[in-house]
Order: structure tokens, then sequence, then C-alpha cells
């Protein structure tokens, strides 16, 4: 298949603040093209994820702005990125857009989820979160 698709039903519960939920949906809706498959696969999880207030947030949820420590659980490789808007992303430092791939992977998940999907070539990608530190 062609789109981004999780593998398994069970997906990991995920939350996002109302102030980042409708940047994103903005974000989402207008991302078609190069970003359509990914920005499908955002709009997905938006659309499921539990939308908070900015003062429920809890230390190790995945915010925009947030530094994520992930391990890539098929390469079994740690990474440190931060979870920028499109505009932000520089990958030199280590910034990735919420329109990647694992940036709409990230978002909302919290510390020790996994979240599973299919690569657009059909191979399987998984991660795993093990810290989150909030970026003020």
């Amino acid at each position: 298949g062609m789109t981004m698709s999780y593998l398994r039903p069970e997906l990991p519960p995920i939350a996002i603040t109302r102030c980042d939920m409708e940047k994103l949906t903005r974000i989402a809706d207008s991302s078609a093209g190069v970003f359509a498959q990914t920005a499908e696969f955002l709009g997905r999880e938006i659309d499921r994820a539990q939308v908070i207030e900015e003062f429920e947030s809890r230390p190790g949820l995945v915010k925009m702005g947030s530094r994520v420590t992930f391990r890539d659980d098929v390469t079994l490789q740690v990474r440190a990125v931060t979870l920028v808007y499109p505009g932000e992303a520089d990958v030199s430092q280590g910034k990735i857009s919420v329109l990647t791939p694992v940036g709409a992977a990230l978002i909302g998940l919290s510390v020790s989820q996994s979240i599973e999907w299919e690569t657009q070539s059909g191979g399987r990608r998984s991660l795993t979160v093990l810290a989150v530190d909030s970026v003020a």
C-alpha cells in the first residue's frame, strides 16, 4: 500500500494540547502534494488524540518543541530529536518536522510508549519513546 498505515490495530493512546492541535490541524489540512501521505497519517493521529489543556500536560508527553529520545526498534539505534513545525526543521540540529513519518508518529506519545507503522515502500518501522524534555 502507498499510504502510511499501521500494522497493528492496538494503537497507543495519545494526547495533544489544544494549542498544538489547532496548529497541527491547519498543517495537516494544508499539506497536500509531496507530504500528502504523512499529512493523512498526522490527520489520523490528530483525530484519535485526546485533547488536553496546556496545564494538564504531563511530564514525558511528546509535544511540539519537545526534545525526544527514542529507540528505533528495528535498528536498535537511539536518537534524540526536537519535534518542530515544518518551517523550523533543521536536520543538522536534530530538529525534525512533524510532517515527517517519525515526527508524525512521535506527536502525542508518552515515555515508554511504542508505535509501529508501515513505510511507503512496505517496510516496517517501530519506535519507542525513551525520554522527553520540554523545551521552553
